[in-house]
């Protein structure tokens, strides 16, 4: 009996080593297969123009930074910083937006009582199973109707009433997992509901604002069809459209500079995402936990 229990012991050990070892092949094959897309982008962007199809090996023996160059001076006469600066504006503003009404809607929610409040959450968290073409039509109408086509009032003016219930829910949790107590002190000391939400949930709260507005940030950085749908002119167009432009500016596809200027548009999310990802990590499991 003391003889086998060692190797009963050996045997458990190498069983879950090879386990580890398995499964940590499996997420590197993962991340590799995920990440490839990216390397042959960004290797792509430095090719010359005449060997980025006809080459198939990654990286080529020349590089060159013409494409950037070329991309970067935009299409006819407009230049591409216009389009990142477009981007940015809608960005920011749609940030801001929905950082201060989802934070207030949540509040609303998860501490303070009124009629019918079950009923209006539950109807709000209906509409994150609408789809979102299924308004399309009446959207456009009605924004139409307003005079708002070919301006950002479509994308920013509805982040003002909270219409993103995703980040409503994910607040709400957020807020319903912090302690009551806090409320009934700051109410014993004169706080009123509105100086509760901005000296004790507001601050309590910054994980899930950084979640809420880097989600924000980037689910409008990578919108295409909104901005497809809503804006006409050119030079308001944004980063996503204007890379459209490469497409068919010319009759022709001009693949060396949309690829480096797709590079480009990818650095501000990395650095917004990598910058931010010890916030936004705690800002979900966090929230997990407290829901």
């Amino acid at each position: 009996m003391t003889n086998t229990m060692p190797k009963v012991q050996t045997h458990r050990a190498e069983k879950a080593m090879l386990a580890k070892i398995l499964s940590h092949v499996i997420i590197i094959a993962f991340g590799v297969t995920m990440l490839y897309p990216v390397a042959w982008l960004i290797a792509s962007s430095l090719k010359p123009g005449n060997t980025i199809l006809s080459d198939p090996r990654l990286f080529s023996a020349s590089f060159s930074l013409e494409h950037y160059i070329q991309g970067w001076q935009g299409v006819g006469r407009i230049h591409f910083s216009t389009f990142f600066i477009n981007t940015i504006f809608i960005c920011v503003l749609v940030v801001i937006a929905n950082i201060i009404s989802c934070s207030m809607a949540a509040y609303a929610f998860a501490r303070l009582k009124f009629a019918l409040k079950a009923l209006w959450f539950g109807i709000m968290m209906l509409t994150i199973m609408l789809p979102t073409h299924v308004t399309t039509i009446p959207r456009y109408v009605m924004f139409n109707s307003f005079g708002w086509v070919d301006t950002y009032l479509p994308m920013i003016v509805p982040k003002l009433v909270a219409t993103d219930a995703f980040f409503v829910f994910l607040l709400v949790q957020f807020i319903r997992g912090l302690p009551r107590d806090l409320d009934e002190s700051a109410t014993l000391d004169g706080c009123s509901k509105v100086g509760i939400f901005f000296r004790i949930i507001i601050p309590l709260s910054a994980p899930a604002m950084v979640t809420t507005a880097l989600f924000s940030f980037l689910w409008t950085w990578d919108d295409f069809f909104n901005q497809l749908l809503y804006i006409n002119t050119p030079a308001k167009y944004t980063i996503s459209l204007g890379l459209r432009m490469f497409m068919d500016s010319t009759g022709q596809s001009s693949w060396g500079p949309m690829f480096a200027m797709s590079v480009l548009s990818m650095i501000p999310c990395f650095i917004l995402f990598f910058s931010l990802q010890k916030y936004f990590v705690q800002g979900i499991a966090t929230t997990g936990i407290k829901g």
